[in-house]
């Protein structure tokens, strides 16, 4: 076959994939439709007073989004469920940390006042930009309200935890007047820069850029405050440590199981075949866990996980994120010279 004839027939399949998934949303009813969600249109009339007719008509113009169910169902294949060596490759790497200096550069003014209001680094809120945009860059394209509908009353296993976020979402945007029609954001519903869900939006965004309004999407500003007001209420450290590499010499699966919130002093987990060769001894009365980064046929990484470490991990709760954040922090950190 010529190339014309390959590019031709490539061409062709895409453009049946694309109809065949568009006939078949076209096929799948409205959410208006379904008892559920006119029970829940019923209680969002009861509890806050939203208008019935305008919720049917906007849910009305959504439906389950098959791509959102497809990207939150957990990895079919074991192998591709865990591994930090790929999840690392993703968020620190050689153009992260370039554009995060850039960011630092462009937004030095407002991480410095951020900080010195939060006492959260600099480095750990570029971080998290980092990690969950690319800083601004990649703040997604789904229908924030099909997207949480989807998860809502399509994904039974979190369907409380979206539930509550589509409630959230609503009044988010009946507060700010705007249409829930209008937002875009993440498969599972976050929105904007930081990716904040509706009810972290609505909780621990700030107004940081002085204009009276707290837009995450457009405000780069909002967004540092946010992030660093979001850290701080969950109990920042300042000047605390936030994890070091430790070595394991003994059976660490009970340590493991424990969890990854500090719970032990750093001194019994030292009695138990945990070696840190960077701890110095005023950090063995300090609370830690024992945290372990898996690879699929590679060693694990252990590492101690202080409080510090489990304040980010409320941001995205899973060690692979917090350490993700941590490394490029430490990345940018070097760079800027600080």
């Amino acid at each position: 076959m010529n190339p014309f004839a390959k590019f031709f027939c490539g061409l062709l399949l895409c453009c049946f994939a694309a109809f065949a998934q568009a006939t078949a949303k076209a096929k799948t009813p409205p959410f208006s439709t379904s008892p559920e969600v006119q029970a829940f249109i019923a209680e969002m009339h009861a509890q806050h007073g939203f208008d019935p007719a305008l919720l049917n008509r906007q849910f009305s113009a959504i439906r389950p989004n098959a791509t959102v169910l497809r990207a939150i169902r957990p990895a079919a294949v074991p192998e591709l469920q865990r591994s930090w060596q790929r999840y690392r490759e993703r968020f620190v790497n050689e153009r992260r940390v370039r554009n995060g200096v850039r960011f630092w550069h462009e937004h030095a003014a407002a991480l410095v006042r951020a900080e010195a209001i939060s006492g959260v680094p600099c480095e750990i809120i570029v971080a998290i930009i980092g990690v969950e945009t690319e800083y601004g860059q990649n703040m997604g394209k789904f229908g924030v309200l099909e997207a949480l509908a989807s998860l809502a009353f399509n994904y039974p296993p979190r369907a409380p935890f979206f539930r509550n976020e589509l409630e959230q979402f609503l009044l988010l945007a009946r507060e700010n007047e705007q249409s829930p029609l209008d937002y875009k954001g993440s498969y599972a519903g976050a929105i904007g820069i930081p990716q904040f869900m509706p009810s972290s939006q609505r909780r621990y965004a700030v107004d940081f850029d002085g204009d009276q309004h707290i837009d995450l999407r457009r405000s780069t500003a909002d967004a540092i405050g946010s992030v660093a007001s979001f850290i701080s209420l969950h109990g920042w450290q300042t000047g605390a440590p936030i994890t070091l590499p430790a070595l394991v010499q003994g059976d660490p699966a009970e340590l493991i199981a424990a969890g990854i919130k500090p719970i032990l002093p750093l001194k019994d987990l030292l009695q138990q075949d945990i070696v840190v060769p960077e701890a110095d001894e005023h950090l063995h009365t300090r609370p830690a866990a024992l945290i372990d980064l898996v690879s699929p046929e590679q060693p694990t990484e252990y590492w101690i996980g202080f409080d510090n470490f489990y304040v980010i991990t409320r941001y995205n709760r899973s060690s692979f994120y917090a350490m993700s954040v941590f490394q490029l922090a430490q990345a940018l950190r070097q760079e800027m010279g600080r």
